[in-house]
């Protein structure tokens, strides 16, 4: 039985507080009741946390059992997984349970998909949580998830274990805009008509060729490096925050037939006079720097890295945009500065791809879970 009421393909039948805003910006959904025609219903099975909100509950709550307490809390009251803190969510896969006859997601009952729109703005009910420790970004759980007709959702791989391919999924939208950019630069430089700072006239604009990623060893810092490789990135420095995970990449370094980061540099991404120390003394300053770490105050790092006229990438959910606009301005920076949006045109698909075709991706992953 199908709702026969009034409904939106995006989901404003589903905000309960406050009125007349968007699921995601709303304080709490309505994950009850009969579908509407276009909708689709999810008998979930594992959700993976937004790297930044996990961290956020581990840190407040200090053990496992709290921070899953914290967790059912925020879905019972909110109706969605929707961290008040640091406002991101993360995503989930399950079993397409049923489908509405208007649904325009392609899905069929039966099929195990990972949903591609954050849990932010995902209807939700969880049932139990009792097979999780709440010390991993992924949930083992059993609920139930609602798509709207303007969601979007894969089918998973057959080739990949689900975890593993939920992680992939959870990241797919760094290594796609990373790609993008990249590739739209990449090239013989051009004559600019404007005065740099340097030389007072016009001068030659090199296109991309250095790409620094910050956060180089993690998920999407990976998949990142993998991707501006792809694209076309002569250059590559991976920022990681301790000797360990410097070790951890270089290891992976030696897995491919050409590296993930042609330089890999230890600095504390808060310390923005360090980081662009260390990026510089490395080859930089970079064309375009990436920034995938999970903690705040990383944004005047990446500006410092960043050459005239470069462009930042902020993948982060820790990310203070505010900061990051004013400290480029303080600083005089000419530089670009894009929000990491999570969904791209075959951004699944070209994460899987380079997930598939690096062995040191997949060992840095492997590693995270």
């Amino acid at each position: 039985m199908f709702a026969a009421g009034p409904h939106s393909p995006l989901g404003l039948h589903r905000v309960l507080t406050p009125e007349g805003v968007l699921p995601q910006a709303a304080w709490r959904l309505d994950p009850s009741g009969p579908l509407a025609p276009d909708e689709v219903h999810i008998d979930v099975e594992r959700l993976n946390l937004d790297a930044a909100s996990f961290r956020q509950l581990l840190e407040e709550h200090g053990d496992g059992a709290a921070v899953r307490e914290a967790v059912r809390s925020i879905v019972g009251e909110r109706g969605k997984m929707h961290n008040p803190v640091t406002g991101s969510g993360g995503m989930l896969i399950g079993t397409v349970a049923q489908v509405g006859p208007d649904s325009p997601l392609g899905l069929v009952v039966g099929q195990k998909v990972a949903t591609l729109v954050s849990l932010t703005c995902t209807p939700l009910v969880l049932d139990d949580l009792d097979a999780w420790d709440g010390l991993s970004e992924q949930v083992p759980c059993s609920g139930r998830a609602i798509l709207f007709g303007r969601s979007i959702a894969a089918v998973l791989p057959d080739d990949l274990p689900a975890a593993q391919a939920l992680a992939v999924f959870d990241v797919c939208g760094a290594p796609s805009l990373t790609a993008r950019v990249v590739a739209s630069t990449a090239g013989p430089g051009m004559t600019i008509g404007y005065p740099s700072r340097e030389s007072g006239g016009s001068r030659a604009l090199p296109k991309t060729s250095v790409v620094c990623v910050i956060g180089a060893a993690g998920k999407s810092g990976s998949l990142s490096l993998a991707a501006a490789r792809s694209a076309g990135a002569t250059h590559r420095i991976g920022v990681v925050r301790s000797v360990e995970e410097r070790e951890t990449l270089l290891a992976a370094n030696r897995l491919d037939a050409q590296p993930l980061a042609t330089a890999v540099v230890v600095a504390d991404a808060r310390n923005p006079v360090q980081v662009a120390e260390k990026v510089r003394a490395a080859g930089g300053p970079a064309d375009v720097t990436v920034v995938c770490v999970d903690v705040p105050g990383c944004e005047h790092g990446a500006v410092l890295a960043t050459a005239e006229r470069g462009t930042i990438i902020f993948f982060s959910m820790a990310t203070s945009f505010s900061a990051a606009a004013l400290g480029a301005e303080a600083l005089a920076a000419d530089i670009t500065m894009l929000v990491g949006n999570g969904y791209s045109a075959g951004h699944a698909e070209l994460a899987l791809t380079e997930f598939r075709g690096s062995p040191g991706v997949r060992s840095l992953f492997a590693g995270r879970l």
